[in-house]
């Protein structure tokens, strides 16, 4: 029975996904995934599009990503089979304090906010950044083309401009008030004064410049330099708190990445300080013990079963995920297939509940808003990539003359002391960042990510069990209706059914209908039988997969050569 009929309603795809036999490269924006797909016809690999379509997309997709930004980075090397998990996030600078923000509640929904959104909007709400860090470091260490030519796109695009899209048009419009607040924001993105209209180029020549500076320095021109410098500068007179010596300091890490198994699947996703890909292996691991194929997807059973599965994930997160150099995060146990089975025991199937975190020291494991990107080249690396600035627009301040939106991943962090998520110097933020690799028999099948903050990875998950367990292609995987919960409302996007929302209320769950779950998710996919790589973006933002295929001539002393 196909998964439609069991989700009682016919479901198509916005979007169609892309296929091809040499290369794939899929970003939320199509000159992203442009970028991506020069460096394959240049001859470079996955390594080279992945970090050539993110710099490009830090000029046309602003309100995401930028080099002042964070993320992760989880490639495969095909050559040797082994996974590198590069954690570039953000740190809290050396000045930060622990009880640095005046909090307004203590209690959820307001208890992240802060006295003025001194932790969301402006320069006290900027980390150290480890964006330009980490992609020179992975093009160095994995690519092929060098800095220099993996810039390139981005700085044609910063320098002739680009069209302004519907989806950027409408974030700008409704950010707007904050942008103005900071002259070199407003100077690019409310060009006399109003938001742009659809279609409207936008050129970004300060950040030409800078990424003309980056492309012939390297990372150094951020961390020692003189971009650095005009940082720091900036700060100094805004009451920001980020000095030469944080960017000095800044440094970042190579991680062992999480493993689960889910029906004999592999997953490889990101380790702390990423809360995602232990998450995801605990849920996957709860799952496993019901059968959710029969359940259906779209049904009230199989939404409730996923909305009680992410409530205990919350719980855990939020009292054992912080950065491991500050606290002790319990991977293995949180990963272990008996703590599973414990937590799952706990799960009412008719009735929704409330949830504590767990036990996970009774157990002992085996180990120890944003953008994402895919890329898969013909030898068979694979890139699965998310970069933040965090809020769209970051913290809203351009430094003036660099063009350059810093972030405010600051505003991650528990603004009350005392939790492993707490503020202190030098520490990382827990981040939800999924970028996550299922493998097969020993090789790739899927590589997927979205955008999304604390909805990331519920996100990332439900595609997993769309394709595992509900025969979804990709395409339809990254576009199916989805939910999310961490405890309070549960959130169903509009394509769940009216009918399963009443029984969702029905058993208890505080049902509230939101637009979209998280954000653009794409992803590729690998079709062995046939050679082919499928590449898939959803309609929820401005994502294209873009294919590579076709090659050199055939050469005349071939014996199968014909004219």
């Amino acid at each position: 029975m196909s998964w439609r009929k069991l989700a009682g309603s016919p479901f198509e795809t916005y979007k169609k996904d892309a296929v091809a036999s040499n290369g794939m490269v899929t970003t939320n924006h199509p000159m992203g995934s442009a970028a991506g797909l020069e460096m394959l016809a240049m001859g470079g690999n996955a390594m080279d599009a992945a970090v050539a379509s993110v710099f490009a997309l830090s000029v046309v997709e602003p309100m995401m990503v930028g080099i002042f930004g964070a993320g992760f980075i989880n490639y495969y090397d095909a050559s040797s089979g082994e996974f590198v998990n590069i954690d570039n996030y953000s740190v809290a600078p050396a000045a930060a304090t622990p009880d640095m923000y005046e909090t307004v509640s203590d209690t959820w929904p307001d208890y992240m906010e802060t006295a003025d959104r001194a932790n969301l909007v402006g320069y006290r709400s900027v980390g150290v950044p480890g964006a330009l860090m980490g992609w020179c470091y992975a093009e160095e260490k994995y690519g092929k083309l060098g800095i220099d030519t993996v810039v390139q796109p981005a700085i044609r695009y910063a320098k002739r401009g680009f069209a302004v899209s519907r989806y950027l048009a409408d974030i700008i419009r409704l950010n707007q008030e904050d942008l103005a607040m900071f002259p070199a924001s407003a100077e690019v993105f409310l060009p006399r004064g109003n938001p742009p209209s659809v279609g409207q180029t936008i050129v970004r020549s300060d950040y030409a410049r800078t990424l003309e500076a980056v492309a012939a320095e390297g990372p150094d021109v951020l961390y020692k330099g003189r971009i650095g410098e005009m940082v720091v500068s900036d700060m100094s007179a805004n009451d920001g708190i980020i000095t030469e010596d944080d960017f000095e300091n800044y440094r970042i890490h190579l991680r062992e990445p999480v493993r689960g198994t889910y029906r004999g699947h592999d997953i490889v996703s990101v380790a702390p300080t990423s809360s995602g890909g232990t998450a995801i292996v605990e849920i996957l691991n709860i799952l496993e013990g019901f059968d959710v194929t029969s359940l259906g997807f779209g049904t009230a059973e199989g939404s409730h079963l996923l909305a009680e599965a992410m409530k205990i994930a919350f719980a855990d997160r939020f009292e054992y995920l912080g950065d491991p150099a500050f606290v002790e995060v319990p991977v293995g146990a949180l990963t272990d297939k008996g703590y599973a089975a414990a937590r799952r025991r706990e799960i009412d199937t008719s009735h929704a509940r409330d949830y504590s975190y767990g036990n996970p020291s009774l157990y002992v494991g085996e180990g120890a808003d944003t953008t994402h990107l895919t890329t898969a080249d013909s030898d068979g690396n694979v890139v699965s990539t998310t970069q933040t600035i965090h809020a769209v627009f970051g913290s809203k301040v351009t430094t003036p003359g660099t063009g350059m939106l810093l972030n405010n991943t600051m505003n991650i962090f528990d603004p009350h002391p005392g939790n492993a998520n707490s503020i202190a110097p030098g520490k990382r933020m827990v981040s939800s960042m999924s970028p996550t690799i299922v493998m097969k028999d020993g090789k790739p099948l899927m590589a997927l990510g979205t955008p999304g903050a604390t909805r990331i990875f519920p996100s990332v998950l439900q595609a997993i069990v769309n394709v595992i367990d509900h025969g979804m292609s990709l395409q339809e995987a990254v576009e199916a209706p989805r939910i999310w919960t961490q405890g309070q409302e549960l959130e169903i996007e509009p394509g769940i059914s009216d009918g399963v929302r009443q029984a969702l209320k029905g058993m208890g769950h505080k049902v509230q209908v939101t637009p979209r779950v998280a954000g653009g998710m794409n992803g590729v996919m690998f079709d062995y039988a046939n050679g082919t790589i499928r590449g898939a973006a959803c309609y929820r933002a401005d994502g294209v997969p873009a294919g590579f295929s076709g090659g050199a001539a055939r050469p005349s002393d071939d014996p199968l050569y014909r004219f």
